[in-house]
């Protein structure tokens, strides 16, 4: 299997342990992914508010380069991009393109000035449908050399993957994660607030609503007896980890709890070193669950 790969704008930044732990796993599994050439920021979510033209003329670029670098180097049309905010911005725009004529017109010129075009060929896929749905959970647990048994997972998939646009999982109860969480051995604890929202930008912008939100999120994992947080998205990860000391001054108590990418775990399970899974870019690691030998795995 072959795949474009679009990295973001957080892949080199805060989130690069995702981006470390995804391209190590697709290693490990012998999938290629091949770079997106002269990729330009998607344009996030809030770009949509100021100026929707030029937002969705940033995303259209990503599509229309990904079009063109499927075709001429035979890397296909689908294009991964692991950032939650990436992949709902260039779905929504992929979408868009193709219901809403008065949107096209306006992206096919700003394109054509750009001396690109755009035919609508591409389709966008998050690294967690790739795994689930392409690989096949039947192939991910058979890669297993480490079970993880006995660890309990809050599986978080936040908002921007599974709304508007449910491509792959259901828009309030998924369960891709849940379920590839079983394939590791590992166990999913039941949490209804797996897409409840993080705050985004809240804790930036109005940190006393962004602080309670993410509080929320991990007292009632930490109360269900998880023992980290599982996620898809850079932000959601940075925000649920990074902001756990302002949380527990603001609110005078203990909170601790390793907030992890899904693809880390993967790599956990597969047997991958932690410097190549950027356990150690973690503000929170999971002291207890790192550097186990192969030979120990069935113990853990």
């Amino acid at each position: 299997m072959r795949y474009l790969y679009y990295p973001g704008c957080s892949a080199a930044t805060t989130g690069k342990a995702y981006e470390k732990s995804l391209l190590a796993i697709f290693r490990a599994l012998s999938l290629s992914m091949d770079e997106l050439e002269d990729w330009n920021c998607c344009g996030a979510t809030s770009y949509m508010a100021i100026d929707e033209t030029k937002a969705f003329a940033l995303a259209a670029r990503n599509l229309a380069l990904a079009e063109e670098q499927g075709r001429s180097s035979g890397s296909g049309h689908e294009i991964v991009a692991p950032c939650s905010a990436c992949f709902l911005v260039l779905t929504k725009t992929n979408q868009y393109l193709r219901d809403y004529p008065e949107v096209r017109s306006r992206i096919v010129q700003a394109l054509d000035a750009a001396g690109l075009t755009y035919h609508g060929t591409v389709t966008v896929r998050h690294p967690l449908d790739v795994i689930v749905n392409d690989i096949g959970l039947e192939r991910i647990e058979k890669r297993v050399t480490r079970r993880l048994k006995g660890m309990k997972v809050a599986c978080y998939y936040g908002c921007q993957m599974v709304r508007p646009f449910k491509t792959f999982d259901h828009a309030f109860y998924p369960t891709s994660m849940d379920r590839l969480v079983k394939a590791l051995g590992a166990d999913p604890v039941d949490w209804p607030l797996k897409t409840r929202c993080c705050g985004g930008t809240l804790t930036g912008t109005i940190p006393e609503a962004g602080l309670r939100l993410n509080r929320l999120l991990i007292k009632d994992a930490v109360k269900r007896k998880a023992d980290m947080i599982l996620t898809c998205c850079p932000l959601c990860q940075f925000n649920l980890e990074c902001y756990q000391d302002q949380i527990a001054r603001e609110y005078q108590e203990k909170i601790h709890c390793p907030i992890l990418y899904f693809t880390q775990l993967i790599g956990m399970a597969f047997g991958l070193g932690d410097d190549e899974l950027g356990m150690s870019l973690l503000f929170q690691p999971p002291t207890r669950f790192l550097g186990k030998q192969k030979g120990e795995a069935a113990h853990v």
